[in-house]
């Protein structure tokens, strides 16, 4: 027996309702907490089960109709059925779960969601194509939410940035119409304040007539095209000769912005307006002063560098990728800030013996991928820092980090709370504030 009626008594951190059935955790896509549901088993794993809803039976009151006619099938949104709100609220408390299961810590103060447009705000992103025969076409789509190897017959995105998102079944049909439509492999999409460039990997070379239909489509749509052939260091433009993806972040009140230019491929935050928001507020709690020497840990870009540097005496970022760097330091100076400086090293590897490590820093800004901050943490900060802001997208590592500097480097986390980078999805990204006692 697949089917069963079961009461869903939490939200995943994906996004998933949570049921038992015979003691045995059943992660639940599409239903919500606090629902009656009758589902489907999907698949059977040692120690949970994975199912579909196929009936709710008693709706939750914070069960909304999904904007998107593709919720459901597309893997690109997991939460469209939940109101904002409660959306936020589910955000939250998995944040909460972490600081006191993993951390052991809970901060003295609740900073308050940061949100910003829910629709319409991705401006990067990865776009799967797929040349299916017994459609008769390509499909252009993210993931199928229940068949990752699939890709979702979608024609439109309302969350991908609007001059694109509705254009989405319009690339499927250029890819169709093109030779190398197996050849396909994926359209990678950033957009600027100005630009929206896309990125097509394809893995055999393009025919003259292949590249043309690219080019006509870029000049009536408004989007600059760029080629991949091989890896990263392969991505170049078709057309136009030259395009310029840049955007602007503030700096503060009464302090001038910073333009960032980058590249199609390069790491920028997905949500430009919530990076905006984002950017304000790690200022507010970093609390900058003119006589300030500011270290910023993965600093990408420059995204918090370069703000930071209209403020303080001093600000260093460190970064591992290359390229990033090279631009981080372009930027800095295109914007006339000759008080950034920037330097290529793994921060995942001991760095204690460097200079920018050995120096003292009043305050300490972090915003790791995934994994944390831990190594960094061994060696850093030093005594003179009195003020850390860490910037997360992982919670249970942030969890953990923030354990690490109360209980070992003697911080008190003063506050801590979500931002809404990625809406209508189960991803949680959080800032936190700590002061040294």
């Amino acid at each position: 027996m697949n089917e069963f009626e079961v009461a869903i008594t939490d939200l995943s951190h994906d996004g998933r309702g949570v049921a038992r059935i015979d003691g045995k955790t059943v992660f639940v896509s599409g239903a919500l907490l606090g629902e009656q549901v009758r589902l489907r088993i999907r698949k059977r794993h040692r120690n949970f089960d994975e199912a579909e809803t196929l009936e709710v039976l008693t709706r939750s009151p914070h069960r909304v109709e999904p904007r998107c006619s593709h919720f459901g099938q597309c893997g690109g949104c997991s939460l469209q059925h939940l109101d904002a709100a409660a959306q936020i609220e589910a955000k939250q408390r998995v944040l909460v779960d972490n600081f006191v299961r993993i951390g052991k810590v809970g901060p003295e103060a609740w900073l308050p969601p940061l949100t910003d447009e829910a629709w319409g705000y991705r401006r990067k992103g990865r776009l799967s194509v797929r040349a299916v025969a017994k459609k008769g076409r390509v499909l252009v789509g993210f993931r199928e939410e229940n068949n990752p190897r699939y890709v979702a017959d979608i024609l439109h995105c309302d969350v991908v940035h609007p001059a694109l998102g509705a254009k989405i079944g319009l690339l499927g049909e250029l890819v169709g119409s093109m030779d190398a439509a197996a050849e396909i492999a994926q359209i990678e999409f950033a957009a600027g304040d100005d630009t929206i460039a896309l990125v097509f990997r394809h893995l055999k070379p393009l025919s003259e007539g292949d590249r043309a239909k690219l080019v006509a489509f870029g000049q009536e749509h408004g989007f600059a095209i760029y080629l991949q052939p091989g890896g990263v260091s392969s991505v170049h433009p078709l057309w136009p000769d030259h395009p310029r993806l840049a955007f602007r972040i503030p700096a503060g009140a009464g302090v001038e912005d910073v333009e960032l230019v980058f590249q199609p491929l390069d790491f920028v935050q997905v949500n430009a307006g919530l990076n905006r928001r984002m950017m304000q507020r790690t200022l507010e709690l970093l609390d900058p002063q003119p006589q300030d020497r500011v270290l910023d840990l993965f600093c990408g870009l420059g995204n918090f560098t370069l703000p930071l540097a209209r403020r303080v005496a001093e600000v260093t970022g460190v970064e591992g990728e290359h390229g990033l760097v090279a631009r981080a330091a372009d930027n800095a100076a295109h914007n006339g800030l000759a008080n950034a400086r920037f330097h290529v090293a793994n921060l995942f590897e001991d760095q204690r013996g460097t200079e920018w490590a050995r120096k003292p820093w009043d305050k300490l800004l972090l915003d790791p991928p995934r994994a944390g901050a831990d190594k960094v943490l061994e060696y850093l900060p030093h005594k003179e820092t009195g003020r850390i802001v860490y910037v997360s997208c992982h919670p249970a590592s942030l969890a953990r980090d923030a354990g690490i500097l109360v209980n070992q480097h003697g911080f008190r986390l003063k506050a801590a709370g979500v931002m809404d980078m990625f809406p209508h999805t189960a991803h949680v990204e959080s800032i936190a504030l700590f002061e040294r006692k």
